[in-house]
């Protein structure tokens, strides 16, 4: 589907990826007759990635790899090259080289930004290409099933108004994840909205197949949640304040007190370990998807709790040592 030339004058796009092969060529391809610019940030590809976005005809940066890479170093690289190829566009598109751009949705995101001036950031549906193919994809199908309306915040792909996020001074290069919502957190304080809207926005491809994978996303997950608080979780935002309660009740509070209390009472202490099934079934219960979805989303949501607990204290053991987070890979 082709948008109008108003459309594709007003809109950037920037797609990040590393190796990401055929899943990059159908990112591309998907968009370089819907935006009037597409920058492409290659952060250290060996599968021809980069001649493939160049046979394409895209901008292509790639990012010194000397540097510590992070998704939100890549974005800020590309918008700043976006900027001075198009210095006066409107909008930015962000989005993932694992994922496909739906046809129409720039056009529906831009006309959004048009008629709310208020809004800062619009995004739409993100669906899982496989979500069959394995019991991880599916989940990830789920989490990004998130309400339509106003929202406090957005994913790796989105689309933003230029000027928001320059006066915001664009994402943190060093946040290893949880870069958007941070950014939103910023934005919302500086009076701006945050949207979503029902229309499909991407398909991604996940590409989780195995438990390994799954684990090494939570406790990345785990680790932007900590660093989310430790910026912006005094009042009024109180960021991820609930979330890391949460975590570190179940991930780690109830093991040790159960293994507390077993040491005076004997095995009866652990009767405490029981309510992981009593929270397991609650869960399930409270789904709205189908009877499969809900039992393993539940299940993951419980177990969840421990690599995000990990993710947690490794947050805690840089803050006191000092050192640098690295990116916390799963694919």
């Amino acid at each position: 589907m082709h948008e109008d030339q108003n459309t594709i004058a007003s809109v950037g796009l920037v797609a990040i990826g590393r190796n990401e092969g055929e899943r990059l060529r159908k990112c591309l391809l998907s968009v370089v007759e819907q935006a009037g610019t597409v920058v492409y940030v290659d952060s250290g590809s060996s599968d021809g990635s980069v001649e493939m976005a160049r046979a394409l005809g895209v901008e292509m940066i790639g990012l010194d790899m000397a540097v510590p890479f992070t998704a939100a170093r890549a974005r800020n690289e590309g918008f700043r090259r976006l900027l001075a190829v198009a210095p006066k566009l409107r909008y930015v598109q962000f989005v993932d080289g694992d994922c496909e751009v739906r046809p129409g949705w720039l056009g529906k995101a831009a006309q959004f930004l048009d008629e709310r001036a208020d809004v800062a950031v619009v995004s739409g549906r993100c669906r899982e290409r496989f979500p069959d193919h394995s019991i991880y994809n599916m989940l990830c199908d789920i989490e990004w099933d998130a309400p339509v309306g106003q929202a406090k915040a957005c994913g790796g792909n989105a689309m933003m108004r230029a000027d928001a996020l320059k006066r915001a001074g664009g994402f943190r290069d060093g946040l290893i994840a949880g870069e958007e919502p941070e950014l939103c957190v910023r934005l919302r304080a500086a009076g701006w909205k945050i949207w979503r809207l029902g229309d499909e926005m991407v398909l991604h491809d996940a590409a989780i197949t195995r438990f390994g994978q799954w684990w090494k996303r939570a406790v990345r997950g785990g680790y932007a949640c900590a660093e989310g608080r430790f910026m912006h979780g005094a009042p009024p935002e109180r960021y991820r304040v609930k979330e890391s309660r949460r975590i570190w009740a179940w991930g780690l509070g109830v093991p040790v007190l159960a293994a507390c209390l077993s040491a005076w009472l004997g095995p009866w202490g652990l009767a405490l370990l029981l309510a992981y099934p009593a929270q397991f079934v609650r869960l399930a219960l409270r789904g709205t998807r189908s009877r499969r979805e809900n039992w393993w989303h539940a299940l993951f949501l419980v177990l969840g709790k421990f690599p995000e607990a990990a993710g947690q204290l490794k947050f805690l053991y840089h803050r006191l040592s000092g050192k640098s987070a690295r990116l916390i890979e799963y694919k």
